[in-house]
């Protein structure tokens, strides 16, 4: 299984990433193992979406990160 998944960062900011492992990857950022999200610890997990097909979940991640994914997650996932 795949996961988008999206987290709050403590300035406020949302981070969006993808992987087929979300725990682990939930405690790297947790860790300060992730370069994008450690200066902005701690890290919320807001929403994550699973999907069975690789493809389709870096697709729907890259959607997320485009000015409509932005307004549609502000609308819907947040």
């Amino acid at each position: 299984m795949w996961y988008v998944y999206i987290l709050l960062c403590s300035n406020g900011d949302f981070y969006k990433g993808c992987t087929n492992n979300i725990e682990r990857r939930f405690a790297q950022h947790q860790n300060a193992e992730v370069i994008s999200t450690k200066d902005y610890l701690p890290v919320t997990l807001i929403s994550y979406t699973t999907f069975r097909n690789q493809q389709k979940a870096y697709a729907y991640e890259k959607y997320l990160k485009s000015g409509s994914g932005r307004a549609f997650l502000n609308k819907h996932l947040i």
